[in-house]
């Protein structure tokens, strides 16, 4: 145990100085003070950070100051080695993940066992004066560019100090010294002298020199580029020039973003890479990540394109395992089972990582995000038609994982690229342009108009249909309730957990009940969406063999379209988040393949990643909250490989919160254009999160244009026919396997959506609920009204006293449909025992 481990803190006391080093106010971690550089501002936030921390601290060496030492958080449980060579910036180094990006030479884990080794006696002399080291050291300089310097010893003889001259130039090795590297560490083993090399320097050199190797061996292959005829016979099916361009790109970088637009053949483009590959790089171990959905679909394209052996990883942990441990090429995953497999495959060692739909990894706080970043691979192809979503964040985390030095430290990156208020808040992006230059090396991105002679052309059509009135009680009672809340944000700046969560599940209501009041109550059926759309695929079905796919963000709704098309005797299949990924396969097979299924209903679980170019019609019963979401379902079909023109019908209630939504949230696909399809180079958010959404709130439900109850064939629009022709662009979409809510607020919960599996736990949660606000309430001096009587839960209050005559009663809410109907499901079958 080190003297910094077992010696008490000399600043344990009360002295003056300690007081007032104590007063002395925090630097604040979101706004930087003005009479410092963003540089200076992020290094005392380390400094600052790390002096706080009560890591765990153990010296790996043998000298008490300037040796190396092991720096555990008990927290996350991680350990990082801290080398402390110095007192000053850029003399220590630490291999944690914000050291090597950071460029700022230190990190919290160095200031933390700065800080410690200070208090031991003699720590402070002795960092003052700097170390001096008989031994000589080659070390990796990390900064804007990476360089690798070496720290020559008191000990070192005068012979070897020439031989380091012929490699290194002013203590960094020189260019031209790459590829003779391993010659100078043979010839120094002639000296006596000890001369120490870090892991990190012989990485980053062998990532060099693999690229330079990688480069020639590509232009012997291929000397005629995406001309060259080995292209031509590389997989089963002939390659697009774009696409050979989109496998080339990739194989020279070794790692790299394919982010095509949807429908252009990124799986395929990754596949060819993988070929050209295992050809030519010797790669044999591929590790496909995708969400669950895509599993066996990247399977069938593997066999469909190449030759190469396929293995699905799934079901128990000892399957997985003997899964990773079989023969085969290309092993496919899902994004939510590599925490768990981390150590599988890092026994499995892939050589190419393949990311499928990448967005999953674009908040680096996510468990998935840090998982994926674990695994080391020296080649990875990411796939993503929207690599960025949001918010600039979310770009550099996926660009993180394929190469985490390209964007610089995140710090001086958003400080380039963001605008904000006076009080510090993000208003915009700036300066969009130069990230596209910056990514160019390692971002390949292609939209579907430069290539738009190899794709049929695509008709689109808004169909507004009106609301009956039981439709409209429904929404407007819940607009009522959005109404009071907009003004209670706009009167008082903010919202309570309780308001938001009422506010987020009055704009599911609404929304729902713009397909039919079935949605609601799960009894009466008042609505023409479902009716409306057999009467259009009696007219698509007149076409021999026309297959339509039909997008619904909710199960119910399929639920009355599925009673149409079996009303009219019209096979289909309907595929969505609780189908097993096991049987999915299936469905879409049969769709494709069964010439009497010509329907396939989907909720948003098949509007990513799923081919179905053999369907020539696609119909949106019910619009998503992110506009871009209706390109992604479209993308489903009108993609490379569709030889029939297709047709587009967005359904939109007339007078309502979808009429509303037509106009609004523009800003994600302004800002994801701006970076990567030279769009406007500056975009305004208007202010924070909570204000931007709840301007758009206001913009959806206030802008409502007046609502129509008249029968559809009644129903006179300024456009035409009932229909108004509206092309959509590209932008966000939601994470694979997730059915979309509403934008959530910060720090509120999400709507309800999939009922419990145990049909009690609903009922008892309510009961409970209510029990306690009436404990509280009936308390000497218990709050009434709206305040004590909020559950601890913070939902709605239970409890409330009329203002005039005080009296006390309950309000109480109905459980959701889906908890009732499991409950007297489970009801009637505990009677029907008793009867027995």
């Amino acid at each position: 145990m080190s003297p910094s481990q077992t010696r008490p803190s000399p600043l344990t006391g009360s002295s003056p100085a300690r007081r007032l080093v104590a007063r002395k106010p925090k630097l604040s971690r979101t706004r930087k003070p003005e009479d410092m550089t963003l540089e200076a501002w992020q290094t005392a936030l380390r400094r600052q950070f790390g002096r706080e921390q009560k890591f765990k601290l153990v010296n790996l060496g043998r000298e008490p100051v300037f040796s190396d030492f092991a720096v555990t958080n008990p927290q996350s449980r991680r350990t990082y080695r801290v080398a402390i060579r110095g007192n000053g910036l850029g003399d220590n180094f630490c291999t944690c993940p914000d050291f090597v990006t950071n460029t700022l030479g230190t990190c919290k884990h160095i200031e933390f066992t700065l800080a410690r080794l200070r208090r031991i006696k003699g720590g402070a002399r002795a960092l003052k004066a700097g170390h001096h080291p008989p031994y000589s050291e080659i070390y990796l300089q990390y900064g804007a560019q990476r360089i690798v310097r070496i720290r020559i010893g008191t000990d070192c003889p005068p012979d070897l100090r020439t031989l380091i001259g012929e490699y290194f130039n002013e203590g960094a090795l020189r260019p031209d010294a790459f590829a003779k590297f391993n010659e100078f560490l043979s010839a120094t083993a002639r000296f006596e002298h000890e001369l120490r090399c870090h892991d990190d320097v012989l990485s980053f050199i062998a990532e060099v020199r693999d690229r330079e190797r990688r480069t020639k061996l590509i232009d012997a292959a291929f000397p005629r580029g995406i001309h060259s005829p080995a292209l031509d016979t590389l997989l089963k099916v002939k390659l697009y020039d774009y696409q050979k361009e989109g496998a080339l790109f990739a194989v020279r970088a070794g790692r790299c973003l394919i982010g095509d637009e949807m429908g252009l053949g990124k799986t395929i483009q990754a596949i060819a890479a993988a070929q050209i590959m295992a050809e030519h790089l010797g790669v044999q171990r591929v590790l496909i990540i995708c969400p669950t959905s895509l599993k066996h679909q990247w399977e069938r394209e593997i066999s469909r394109f190449s030759g190469r052996s396929a293995q699905v990883i799934g079901g128990l942990r000892p399957r997985r395992q003997m899964a990773f441990a079989a023969d085969s090429f290309f092993k496919i995953t899902n994004y939510d089972t590599v925490h768990r497999d981390l150590d599988l495959i890092q026994g499995y060692s892939p050589e190419l990582v393949i990311l499928d739909e990448a967005q999953r990894i674009k908040n680096w706080n996510t468990r998935a995000a840090r998982s994926v970043k674990q695994i080391d691979s020296p080649y990875a192809i990411v796939l993503t038609g929207t690599p960025l979503e949001n918010r600039l964040e979310e770009l550099v985390s996926i660009v993180q994982f394929i190469d985490q030095h390209r964007l610089g430290p995140t710090f001086r990156f958003l400080a380039e690229h963001q605008l904000h208020d006076e009080v510090g808040k993000v208003v915009g992006y700036r300066n969009l342009d130069h990230i596209g230059r910056t990514l160019e090396p390692i971002l390949l991105r292609r939209q579907k108009s430069q290539v738009l002679g190899q794709l049929p052309p695509r008709l689109e059509k808004n169909f507004f249909v009106p609301m009956t009135p039981q439709q409209m009680a429904h929404h407007e009672e819940n607009r009522e309730i959005v109404a009071k809340i907009v003004h209670k944000w706009r009167k008082r700046g903010f919202l309570t957990e309780s308001d938001q969560r009422r506010l987020t599940i009055a704009l599911q209501f609404m929304r729902m009940s713009c397909d039919s009041t079935y949605l609601l109550d799960q009894e009466t059926d008042f609505g023409v969406k479902a009716d409306e759309l057999a009467t259009l695929l009696g007219e698509i079905y007149e076409r021999p063999g026309a297959k339509v796919v039909i997008f619904s963000q909710w199960v119910r709704m399929h639920e009355l379209l599925v009673r149409r098309l079996e009303k009219n005797r019209w096979d289909h299949v309907l595929f969505h988040g609780g189908v097993e990924s096991g049987k999915r396969g299936a469905l879409i097979d049969r769709f494709r393949e069964d010439e009497r299924c010509r329907a396939f209903l989907s909720t948003d679980a098949g509007g990513v990643g799923l081919n179905l170019q053999h369907a020539s019609a696609v119909v949106n019963m019910d619009l998503p909250w992110n506009p871009a979401v209706l390109e992604q379902r479209i993308g489903r079909v009108h993609r490379l490989g569709q030889s029939q023109p297709v047709q587009v019908v967005n359904f939109v209630a007339q007078g309502t919160i979808e009429h509303g939504m037509l106009s609004v949230l523009k800003f994600k696909k302004s800002l994801f254009a701006g970076v990567l399809d030279g769009g406007e180079k500056e975009v305004f958010l208007g202010g924070s999160r909570l204000k931007k959404f709840m301007e758009s709130v206001e913009n959806a439900t206030g802008a409502i244009p007046q609502a129509t109850l008249e029968e559809p064939e009644e129903l006179a629009e300024a456009d035409g026919p009932g229909v108004r022709g509206r092309r959509r662009g590209t932008g966000p979409r939601p994470e694979a396997d997730a059915e979309p809510h509403p934008p959530r607020l910060p720090h509120a919960p999400a709507a309800p959506s999939a009922p419990a599996a145990d049909p009690w736990t609903g009922l008892l949660t309510t009961g409970l609920a209510i029990l306690e606000q009436l404990a509280a309430a009936a308390r000497p001096g218990g709050a009434p009204a709206e305040s004590a009587a909020a559950p601890p839960s913070g939902g709605l209050s239970l409890v409330h006293r009329d203002p005039q005559t005080g009296e006390t009663f309950l309000r109480l809410p109905m459980p959701s449909p889906e908890v009732l109907d499991r409950a007297l499901g489970a009801i009637s079958t505990v009677l029907a025992q008793f009867r027995r």
